[in-house]
């Protein structure tokens, strides 16, 4: 059984794609007012926001419990709207070695994909693997489109 794995899942959403993008990228730190219940607080540790190199230190609530989270922004696709992140400190490092999440905004139209991208390595066979930290990014996304179609 590998220990290396790589999650997708993809949502529409109603609100425009550039929106969605804006968010994950430039402004995290409007996430505690988007949705409070899932994201606590969002802080950039180095560098500015938005830019390839910064680290944001997260405060969020996974599986009912508080958690950190330190992430270091690696890639950033303004074409193809993507961004990708890779998890530097924090809980979810307690039960994998790497943890990469990706998330990247299609649109056509009226018609918004977001797909997210989970890819990680645990540290032993006995560690499930992600799928409650991506339904926390998909209902963060329906989150962040509920509160740009008020």
């Amino acid at each position: 059984m590998s220990l290396e794995g790589k999650l997708v899942s993809h949502i529409n959403i109603k609100c425009d794609g550039d929106i969605f993008h804006d968010v994950y990228r430039q402004r995290p730190h409007h996430l505690s007012s988007m949705c409070p219940d899932k994201v606590q607080n969002v802080d950039v540790h180095e560098g500015e926001w938005g830019t390839i190199g910064s680290v944001n230190f997260w405060s969020y609530t996974h599986d009912g419990k508080e958690k950190v989270a330190k992430e270091k922004v690696k890639e950033i696709d303004e074409e193809k709207k993507l961004i990708k992140k890779k998890i530097i400190e924090g809980d979810i490092l307690e039960d994998y070695k790497s943890f990469y999440i990706t998330a990247h905004v299609e649109t056509k139209g009226d018609n918004n994909l977001v797909t997210w991208i989970i890819e990680y390595e645990k540290k032993s066979a006995n560690v499930p693997d992600p799928h409650t930290f991506m339904e926390l990014c998909l209902n963060v996304t329906k989150d962040i489109e509920a509160y740009h179609i008020k």
